[in-house]
């Protein structure tokens, strides 16, 4: 990692194989992979067959959107349901962490910016995104939107970050399973396209959207509730795990 300059890395798979990083320790708290997090960026409907899902037509660019750094927990934190909520969401995504600051960067050079691959869960309420007008990120930005980790993988670690399999369970039930090589826009695209709009700092994060089996999309829709256990799982970055927990002071 000596080309990157992370704000405070708490955790991360250098030194393992991409398939076997460390396990936890019995009764640790493992936090966010990264601290001080200045941008926390979205991509929307980056996947074909989840545009379908949720009846949307196929983006001829990527569609940005922001969440807010103080919604990122640990991969294993409770996600707390938000005041007013009335469905609640998960979507299982691959971000990249920036290592390097960027701005305008070719797409050729685009991956020497990235100083590491993280499992994000876009906890999104619909309710708030969809139905209550304005910004997505009104249903993207509560308390506990954003768990990250469990490692920050660097680069090195992955043989091919567009080709890596994906999957979400809720309370053992398979709901997601995609691959990162069926995303509309790479990951090498996305940070030379965001980077034409604003500057990227080291320690950013930018999640890159979600494949099919949302609650959004199913008939009927199903939605999170509190008790409910969510699982997911990036080949090569390791496995996070939530419990659904009520609003709490």
């Amino acid at each position: 990692m000596g080309r990157t300059s992370v704000p405070r890395p708490s955790t991360s798979c250098a030194n393992w194989t991409s398939t076997r990083c460390p396990p936890r320790r019995r009764g640790a708290r493992i936090g966010a992979p990264v601290g001080q997090v200045g941008n926390f960026i979205a991509v929307g409907l980056n996947y074909v067959d989840h545009a379908k899902e949720t009846g949307a037509p196929i983006p001829a660019e990527p569609i940005l959107f922001n969440k807010l750094p103080n919604g990122i927990v640990g991969p294993n934190d409770d996600v707390m349901i938000p005041k007013g909520s009335l469905k609640l969401d998960w979507e299982v995504e691959i971000a990249f962490v920036i290592g390097t600051r960027c701005r305008y960067v070719a797409e050729k050079d685009a991956l020497k910016h990235v100083a590491g691959y993280t499992i994000c869960n876009d906890v999104s309420e619909r309710h708030f995104q969809i139905e209550r007008g304005g910004q997505w990120m009104k249903g993207k930005c509560f308390e506990t939107s954003g768990p990250l980790g469990p490692w920050l993988v660097t680069p090195d670690e992955i043989e091919d970050v567009q080709n890596l399999g994906m999957w979400l369970d809720v309370n053992g039930r398979r709901m997601q399973t995609g691959s990162t090589r069926t995303m509309i826009f790479s990951i090498a695209h996305l940070v030379h396209y965001i980077s034409q709009f604003m500057v990227l700092d080291a320690g950013d994060v930018v999640t890159t959207g979600t494949p099919p089996g949302v609650g959004l999309g199913m008939k009927p829709p199903t939605f999170l509730k509190a008790g409910d256990v969510m699982k997911l799982h990036i080949e090569g970055l390791g496995e996070q795990s939530q419990k659904v927990v009520p609003f709490r002071e």
